[in-house]
């Protein structure tokens, strides 16, 4: 049994009726304790190049929400709507709303059509978007080329998360999952990059948008070259395609016990119908790359446990540089600091961890599903304070709102000690047999 251990990395259950309360005992125990590590790996550098491409979404999806950040004010002056705040939320925000809608189909897209067609259909309405957006006259024009942007943004991102589940051997599947976010990351800066001169050059922020299509057709394209999910490929039957994209993925030494286990380890349950309720109930650059090493180091919980901690202490920063004990030069460095240990602390766990972690804990029945479900949610919500957080500043005033941050943040953290089971350097297979109920 332990020399088997050494292809765990893609080993999936697909029924409960098969798992023994001795296998579950046993995952939850290896997921606990550490027990059972292979005593050699498929390499990493199989698997790295498909990841790369993979992240080119995440890319794109930093560069759609970053690129109107220097460029707004040129924009609501070449369109007429200077001045006017409520016109330039929207501008900002309306790619969110659209990013709702694409990760609402983003699991049944994977689903249907696979993984590497999934990344190629979210390029469309985002090189169509960007091209409307590049040649609008009117506002009109410009939030219908935002809305297309953020169906590709929402559907790119989840499907991101399922690949690199999938494709990544288990020792590396942290620091791959963080390359997600270093990606989002390298895509702000890009945008940022790009739009400077927008202020001196007139029309410059429509080259901005027109940048966009280069790594959406990258994407698009390299994207042929990549292996599809070996989950997707054996759920659908392709048993042959399966075993040739985990030679690529794993190389010659590993890929034939992989199969074999996959053979031994499925009963067919991915014909049984899922439900909507199984889905209901079932700085930021410096601190990504901090978070790719420590991903498969310390562990996705303690990197959320510290997250959400850092950030609650950075709002009660910006909360006492609003109050009255604090003044003048204090004030600003406590204000600035929190926005700083915010940033570094949200892209060091809350950023990266999320997404992958979801993808690991689902079972693979319903994960394409339930990171649909879980992104839709997600989306809502940045919509929502995007589109109030100015409002509601206005109103309530910081203290307040940064307070209520505050407290959100400490919940996460009570949450994460006593529910997030820990992953690291476990295969989806074993990850899933530990979080079923008992029987």
């Amino acid at each position: 049994m332990r020399g088997q251990d050494v292809y765990s990395t893609y080993k999936r259950l697909s029924s409960r009726d098969h798992i023994t309360a001795h296998d579950r005992e046993d995952s939850l125990g290896r997921l606990q304790n550490g027990i059972g590590k292979e005593s050699t790996n498929p390499s990493w550098k199989h698997s790295l190049p498909h990841v790369l491409v993979a992240a080119l979404s995440s890319f794109l999806f930093g560069y759609h929400l970053g690129v109107v950040n220097e460029t707004l004010e040129s924009i609501s002056m070449d369109l007429g709507f200077s001045g006017s705040t409520i016109a330039e939320g929207l501008v900002v925000s309306t790619c969110l709303g659209g990013a709702f809608v694409g990760s609402l189909f983003s699991g049944w897209i994977a689903d249907g059509v696979g993984r590497r067609r999934a990344f190629q259909l979210c390029v469309l309405p985002m090189i169509i978007g960007a091209s409307m957006s590049a040649t609008a006259n009117t506002i009109g024009f410009m939030l219908l080329g935002r809305f297309l942007v953020g169906t590709g943004m929402g559907l790119g991102p989840p499907v991101a998360a399922l690949y690199v589940a999938e494709v990544s051997p288990a020792f590396v599947r942290g620091t791959y999952g963080s390359l997600i976010q270093i990606a989002t990351c390298l895509g702000l800066m890009g945008a940022l990059f790009i739009g400077i001169p927008a202020k001196d050059i007139v029309g410059w922020w429509r080259v901005c948008f027109w940048v966009s299509v280069i790594p959406a057709a990258l994407l698009a394209v390299l994207m042929e070259f990549c292996a599809e999910s070996p989950h997707w490929l054996f759920k659908r039957g392709r048993s042959t395609e399966a075993e040739i994209a985990f030679e690529k993925l794993l190389g010659g030494s590993h890929f034939k016990s992989a199969m074999a286990e996959f053979s031994k380890l499925d009963r067919g349950d991915e014909a049984e119908p899922v439900r909507f309720s199984e889905l209901l109930y079932g700085r930021h650059f410096r601190g990504s790359v901090i978070a790719m090493i420590l991903m498969d180091k310390l562990g996705r919980k303690i990197l959320l446990f510290g997250s959400f901690l850092g950030m609650a202490l950075s709002m009660g920063f910006q909360v006492t540089a609003a109050s009255s004990i604090v003044s003048g030069s204090v004030a600003m460095y406590l204000s600035v600091g929190g926005i700083l240990l915010f940033v570094f602390t949200f892209s060091l766990g809350a950023g990266p961890v999320p997404g992958l972690l979801l993808s690991e804990i689902f079972p693979g029945r319903i994960r394409a599903k339930a990171m649909a479900v879980c992104m839709a949610v997600h989306w809502v919500i940045n919509f929502f304070v995007g589109l109030l957080f100015l409002r509601l500043l206005e109103q309530l005033g910081p203290q307040i709102l940064y307070t209520a941050f505050a407290t959100f943040c400490l919940m996460a953290v009570a949450f994460v000690r006593k529910n997030v089971l820990e992953t690291k350097g476990k295969s989806l297979q074993e990850i899933e047999i530990a979080l079923l109920p008992a029987a």
